[in-house]
């Protein structure tokens, strides 16, 4: 195991999901007694999960964010951002970590993700599946994907900044909508370009059909990223899913109904 992991200065690792490409990997409390596996949303990283971070391990849970390649802390590869090559990164991740009996909580395009994963990997590893106002089955109409490809490839700060605007339902402050944008902006342009056309391109609908474990989907009411009717859609394929709506969330309930979030994740992990 120790080939695959590598020290990092800030308290997490790395791990190898391929020749070249290391995965930054953030694990706290690893003697927690149930693990929670986190995969963040286009185009954050795992750092949008801090309100999950600063309470979960606390009550016992292992946290683990991870950062998709070309986000965040990881290695940026000009190519592998696709459904299945993302999947087979949280394969690696799985595999190097050796987890077991884990909830898979994605949010966004993660849930997209964590989707892709259940049925590449009938679920390796996974005991409970978490959905948080997930990109499915679809993700991105081509007008939608078009514009921001658009955006990105001459002012991505600005594009950033109008997902921050729209991101949220709740009132966000100054200094919180300027550090989300900031995680936006560790990304590589060229990742940033390739996920909205993942995002319009590609799709889930036919893993949901695949997917076996108990599932929790959360959804907020007020999302103008991933309309609620989708989360409705989802919910009805999923056999074994619950879906619970957030009321007062847009696309960021883990942060707008943060301790309603958190109840509502631990008690469905148990």
């Amino acid at each position: 195991m120790s080939n695959l992991l590598e020290e990092h200065v800030q308290m997490g690792y790395y791990v190898n999901v391929e020749a070249g490409v290391k995965i930054f990997i953030e694990d706290v409390n690893p003697e927690g007694n149930k693990t929670i596996l986190f995969i963040h949303g286009w185009p954050l990283s795992h750092k949008q999960f801090e309100y999950q971070f600063n309470v979960l391990p606390a009550m016992g849970y292992r946290c683990i964010g991870i950062d998709w390649r070309g986000f965040g802390n990881s290695d940026k590869p000009f190519s592998g951002y696709h459904y299945d090559r993302l999947a087979d990164d949280i394969r690696a991740v799985v595999g190097a970590l050796r987890l077991e009996n884990c909830t898979l909580a994605g949010h966004s395009t993660g849930g997209a993700i964590a989707i892709r994963y259940m049925a590449r990997y009938n679920g390796y590893g996974v005991s409970k599946l978490v959905l948080i106002d997930a990109a499915a089955p679809r993700g991105f109409t081509p007008e939608t994907a078009n514009k921001f490809l658009i955006e990105n490839a001459n002012d991505r700060p600005k594009m950033l900044q109008g997902i921050t605007d729209t991101f949220f339902f709740q009132y966000i402050t100054g200094p919180f909508s300027d550090w989300f944008f900031q995680m936006g902006l560790e990304a590589a342009g060229w990742s940033t370009a390739a996920v909205i056309k993942l995002l319009r391109d590609e799709n889930v609908s036919q893993d949901l059909h695949q997917i076996f474990v108990p599932t929790l989907i959360i959804h907020g009411i007020h999302d103008k990223v991933i309309p609620f009717a989708q989360a409705l859609e989802v919910n009805k394929v999923i056999r074994n899913s619950q879906l619970v709506p957030f009321q007062y969330s847009g696309h960021g309930p883990f942060w707008e109904e943060r301790d309603r979030f958190n109840q509502v994740l631990t008690q469905f992990i148990g």
